[in-house]
Order: C-alpha cells, then structure tokens, then sequence
C-alpha cells in the first residue's frame, strides 16, 4: 500500500523534530556534566591508611610487607595505585595488599555493611569487578575472602579465599596445586596451604581476567567443599585489590561492587523490598567534646531487623563510648550495631542509640547514614 505525498511529509517532519529534540537533549546533559563539580580523588599514603567511596566500601592502603612508600588514589568508584616503591624477593610475601572492601578488617568495618554473617544465611553475594593492569611490575589481581568460626570483626580469620585474576612475574600463592575446577562457569588451578597465620585456598585464573561480575558464595561452597571451612562459619569480608611484589605504580580497581543477600533476600535484593530510613543526628558540642544521639526510624512497609546503621565521622573526630548499640570503630567508617532490646525497627517505628566523643577543629555532622546498605534521609 502506497503512501500519500501528506503523510510522507508528516513523517518527514516528525523524524526532523524528533532529531531536534534528541540533538537539544543531549546538549543540556553535556552542560550538566561540564557545570556538575567533581568530586577531588583522596590520596592515601598512610602505611594503614584508609578512606569510603560510594558510602558503603572501604579502600585501604594496607602496606603491610615493606617500609618504602606506597600510596593510593581512592577514586569515585575505585583506586588506583599511584605510587608503589621498592620490591621484595618473589619467593616471599608481597609488598601490600592496596584494596577496596566490604565488611570487616582489623575493625574497620565499612559502613552498612552487612558482615559478618553466618554462611548458612546468605542466599548469595554478588559482586563485580573492573580491573587496570600495567606493564613492568610483578603482581596479582586478586580477591581476598575471609571466614571465621565467629563473627569476628578484628585480626587474621580462619580460612582465606584468593581468587586470582591475574599473575605477573614469578609468584605463585601458597602452598601447592591440588587440582583444577570449574567455578562461577570458569577453570581455575587450585591451590591449598598455610601461610602460618591462617588457611588458604586459591582460585587461579589460566589466564587474565579484567572484569567479571560473579557470586562469592561459589566459592566460598567450593570451600566448604574442600573440608576448609563450615556452613555455620562466618563471611566476615570481601576484598579485591593488588599484591604487588615490585613496583605496580598505576595498577587500578576502575570499579567495584559487592553485596550480601541473606534469608529470603537483603534489603534491596530478591524477595524484600529495600530499607527505606530516616536519621535524626542531634549533636550537643562543648570545647573538644561532643555527644551524638542518633534516632534511626524505618519508613518502609516492614519490620527490619538485626540492622546496621553506616556512617563515616569527620576527619578529626573520635567516639571515646556508646550507648544502645555497637559501633565497629572509633574514627572514619563506623558501623552501629544494636542492642538485643533495639535489634527490631518496626515499619514506621524508630530506634535510639548515642555515643561520646572529641573533636579538633571545626565541628561537622556526618554527611550521610545508610541503613543495611540503603542510603537514608536526614531530618
């Protein structure tokens, strides 16, 4: 069926406005990109240092195997290593462990997190990974896993779990080869030993891996497989970064992602609808002293509960105690446990918890609150 001379010009002119309409919207985006400020990078030269990105991961210098310099660039969405001297004999342990986490290190916890958790509660743990790779250095891309028999949020876990990405140079991980396996719809070598501290099970690619988006917890089965770890252990954190033996200047986590779902779904995965919250922060401030009451209510539809309240102090401001909750650390990146009386926030109810502290300088609040992951509003 042939069309009319006025339809074919409709459809001209209606193809030309519509290419308007997109040439214009795609203006104003590059305006607001070009006007919206950036956000400056941290740098990190601190042998332990560490900083949040995203609200909700920690990235850690952690130059635990060397005393030369080493720092790194947090980034948006990742790091990026920008300075890594010095080298260390590749029949040895590496120079550091630059990485970016969620859960628990050394009692640095990230904010909101939901580790640990026992194993037999967790219906998955996704996560996703964009690596950088450079030339002219030794080192491995790697995943860090921890477990434990408790859910400890401090020192050197029970079981270990690598998986390694990619290997550059002469190093290989501890102990030896036991096999090979299929895991996550990939081949890996697998490798078994002690470091002395700690078991360790490693996962290691045949060849390099830039990016991939995978469930922890097969691995973590894959271990539990192996006798090296048991179903009411607890996954305390996920980690993924670089052990760098010499040099690694530019080596960099473009991006990464990582959650724990447990029972019939996490706030935000299948089968529960996400945390909706609210935080009043009532802050009483004298000389270098300050106390917080922090009033979290739950503006969903359901009850949440065995919550986990995420926020980051200000740089110069230390919780010295508290009342009504547990907190994860006393600067930086804390984590506010509850109580076994104010474990359950009812839907529409809230929860009170506070906690003393000292200051230097300029008194500031926190910038934001996540409620088990999920960014809240404050009052």
């Amino acid at each position: 069926m042939r069309s009319s001379p006025h339809r074919l010009r409709t459809l001209r002119t209606l193809r030309a406005l519509s290419g308007a309409l997109l040439t214009a919207l795609a203006t104003v985006a590059a305006l607001l990109v070009a006007t919206s400020p950036a956000q400056a990078d941290t740098v990190v030269c601190e042998q332990f240092g560490s900083t949040v990105i995203q609200g909700r991961y920690v990235v850690q210098n952690n130059r635990w195997g060397t005393s030369a310099t080493q720092c790194v660039t947090a980034t948006d969405t990742g790091f990026r290593v920008t300075q890594a001297d010095g080298s260390v004999p590749t029949n040895g342990a590496p120079k550091s462990y630059p990485s970016v986490f969620n859960g628990c290190h050394y009692t640095n916890c990230s904010p909101g997190t939901k580790l640990p958790a026992q194993l037999s509660t967790i219906s998955s743990a996704p996560s996703s990974i964009s690596y950088g790779y450079v030339s002219g250095a030794v080192y491995n891309a790697s995943y860090d896993i921890w477990l434990d028999p408790t859910p400890r949020t401090d020192g050197v876990n029970r079981t270990e779990i690598m998986i390694w990405f990619n290997r550059v140079g002469p190093v290989q991980p501890i102990g030896s080869q036991v096999g090979t396996a299929s895991v996550g719809g990939r081949s890996w070598e697998v490798w078994t030993g002690s470091n002395g501290s700690n078991d360790v099970i490693s996962f290691v690619a045949p060849s390099a891996i830039s990016s991939w988006s995978f469930d922890v917890m097969d691995f973590v089965d894959q271990t539990v497989a192996r006798g090296m770890a048991q179903n009411n252990w607890y996954l305390t954190s996920i980690q993924a970064g670089f052990e760098p033996w010499q040099n690694g200047a530019g080596l960099a986590v473009h991006s990464f992602s990582s959650a724990v779902n447990t029972g019939g779904g996490s706030p935000g995965g299948p089968g529960s609808p996400a945390a909706a919250c609210q935080v009043t922060y009532d802050a009483n401030v004298w000389g270098d002293g300050f106390t917080a009451d922090v009033t979290v209510k739950n503006t969903g539809s359901a009850a949440v509960d065995g919550w986990k309240l995420g926020f980051t102090l200000p740089s110069g401001q230390r919780i010295t105690n508290a009342w009504n909750a547990t907190l994860s650390g006393t600067s930086g990146a804390v984590t506010a446990s509850p109580a076994a009386h104010n474990a359950r926030i009812a839907a529409g109810g809230t929860q009170t918890f506070g906690f003393q502290g000292t200051h230097s300088g300029a008194f500031a609040e926190p910038a934001g609150f996540t409620l088990d992951g999920t960014a809240c509003s404050v009052a």
